[in-house]
C-alpha cells in the first residue's frame, strides 16, 4: 500500500470565532510578544527597497526585547542571501533569522524520502540549496526517475523546465509546492507568483502539489522549530496566507497595510482571514493596540473605537463620530495609544511632540474608523446580513471603502 505522504501536513482553517479578532492591548506589541515571525515581501521590502518606516520599527521593536524572524514563502534565494539583501536595506538581519518556504518544501522531502533521494527541481538557487541541505539529490530531468518534483518562485522558468516537471508528475512523481501565492509584489505592481506556475502544472497534469509555504501547518512548524519562539505574533500583509497562518495555528497576527491587502478586501474578510491586530506599517509593533467594542445598546451590529462608532443598519454601514457628528472627521483619528481611560499604560507613554520613546506615533495611525467599520461588518455578515451600501459621508481613512461583494465565496 503506498504511504500517505502528506500525512499531518494539511491543516484546515480552525473557527476563528473564538480569537476574538482586532483585539486591544495596553502596551506596546513589541512587549507582548517574543518573536515577530514576519513577512518580507509587501511588509519590510518591495523588490528592491525597504518599506517606510520598516528598518527603524524592526530596530526599534528589538530593543524592546522582540527578535525578528523573516518567514518569507519566496523560495528563490538562500537565507544568507536573503538577510544580506536585507541589512543592505537598513533591515537588521542574519541568515539564521530566515525561514523560507524552501526549507520547509525541503524539509517535509527529507522526511519522507530516502536519504539522497533525487528531487527534480523547479525553482531558483535557494530551493536547491535547502534539497542539498537536507541530503536530497536535486535532479533537472524526469528521465533521472525522481522521486518527487519541488517547485518553487523563479522569474528565470521557461516553457523546457516546466515541461520536464509535467512529464515527472504524470509519471507518479510526488509533487511539492513551496507556496501558493498567486501573485507577488514588485517595483513595477503585482507580478505572477508561484501559485500561477502551480495553476499551469495544475492544468497540464491533473494533479494536485502538496503545499508547504504559508498557510500550511509545515510552514508554521518550520518557523518555530527555527525561530525557538514561545510566543510569536505573526506579522503580514496578505490575508490568504500570513493571517490564516496565525488561524489555522491560533497564532496571534498583525496585519499591515504596505503590501497586496486593501482596506475593503479587510471588511469582506471572512473569520479564517481576520487579524488579532491592525496598523498601517510596522511602526503597529511600536504601539498599543486600540480596543475596538461592541455597542450593543447602539446597535445589534454596532462596534467603536477611539473616536469612531460604526454600525451596520438595513445593510448599510455608517459611522458616527465621537460628539455625534455622522460621518465628520473629529480632527483626529484617536488610535488608543493612551488607552481608553486616558492613561499611558505600561511601555506606552508618549514625550513630546505626540511619539513615544521608541518612534511610534502617539497621535494614531488613522486606522480607528476602519477598526470600528471591520467589527460592524463582521458581526452582521456572520450573522447573514449582507451588508450592500456604504454611506456617502465616511471618515478620511475609509474614503475608498467598498461594500463586500455578497456573491464572494
Amino acid at each position: 500500500m503506498t504511504p500517505d505522504l502528506t500525512a499531518g501536513l494539511v491543516a484546515k482553517p480552525r473557527d476563528a470565532a473564538g480569537a476574538g479578532p482586532l483585539r486591544g492591548t495596553d502596551r506596546p506589541l513589541a512587549d507582548l510578544f517574543d518573536v515577530a515571525l514576519m513577512d518580507l515581501d509587501g511588509v519590510v521590502n518591495r523588490g528592491g527597497s525597504a518599506v517606510p518606516h520598516a528598518p527603524e520599527a524592526i530596530a526599534a521593536a528589538g530593543r524592546r526585547g522582540m527578535r525578528t524572524v523573516y518567514v518569507t514563502n519566496n523560495a528563490l534565494r538562500p537565507p544568507a542571501e536573503v538577510a544580506d539583501r536585507l541589512t543592505g536595506f537598513g533591515v537588521p538581519a542574519r541568515a539564521a533569522d530566515v525561514v523560507t518556504s524552501a526549507q520547509a518544501a525541503a524539509h517535509v522531502l527529507a522526511e519522507r524520502l530516502p536519504a539522497g533521494a533525487r528531487v527534480l527541481l523547479l525553482g531558483g538557487r535557494g530551493l536547491r540549496q535547502a534539497l542539498t541541505e537536507e541530503g536530497l539529490t536535486p535532479v533537472d530531468s524526469a528521465e533521472d526517475a525522481p522521486s518527487a518534483v519541488v517547485q518553487g518562485f523563479d522569474p528565470d522558468l521557461t516553457y523546457a523546465r516546466m515541461a520536464e516537471a509535467t512529464y515527472a508528475i504524470r509519471a507518479g512523481a510526488w509533487w511539492v509546492a513551496s507556496n501558493a501565492d498567486r501573485t507577488v509584489p514588485t517595483e513595477r505592481g503585482i507580478a505572477p507568483g508561484n501559485g500561477a506556475v502551480a495553476a499551469f502544472l495544475r492544468a497540464a497534469t491533473d494533479q494536485e502539489p502538496l503545499v508547504t509555504g504559508k498557510p500550511e501547518a509545515a510552514m508554521h512548524r518550520e518557523s518555530m522549530r527555527r525561530s525557538g519562539a514561545r510566543t510569536p505574533v505573526i506579522v503580514g500583509d496578505r490575508l490568504d496566507t500570513d493571517i490564516e497562518a496565525g488561524t489555522r495555528s491560533s497564532t496571534p497576527t498583525l496585519l499591515v497595510f504596505t503590501g497586496v491587502t486593501t482596506p475593503s478586501e479587510l471588511l469582506a474578510a471572512p473569520p479564517e482571514h481576520r487579524p488579532t491586530f491592525l496598523a498601517a506599517d510596522l511602526r503597529g509593533l511600536l504601539r498599543p493596540a486600540p480596543p475596538v467594542l461592541a455597542l450593543p445598546d447602539a446597535g445589534k451590529h454596532a462596534a467603536s473605537c477611539g473616536g469612531w462608532t460604526a454600525r451596520v443598519e438595513d445593510g448599510e454601514l455608517r459611522w458616527t463620530a465621537a460628539g455625534g457628528g455622522a460621518g465628520v472627521n473629529p480632527g483626529k483619528d484617536s488610535e488608543g495609544v493612551h488607552g481608553e481611560s486616558g492613561e499611558g499604560g505600561e511601555g506606552g507613554e508618549s514625550g513630546e511632540g505626540g511619539r513615544d520613546s521608541e518612534g511610534g506615533e502617539g497621535e494614531g495611525d488613522g486606522l480607528d474608523a476602519l477598526r470600528a467599520a471591520c467589527a460592524a461588518v463582521w458581526s452582521a455578515t456572520d450573522a447573514g446580513i449582507a451588508v450592500h451600501a456604504i454611506a456617502a459621508e465616511r471618515p478620511s481613512g475609509c474614503a475608498d471603502l467598498v461594500a463586500p461583494d455578497p456573491n464572494r465565496t
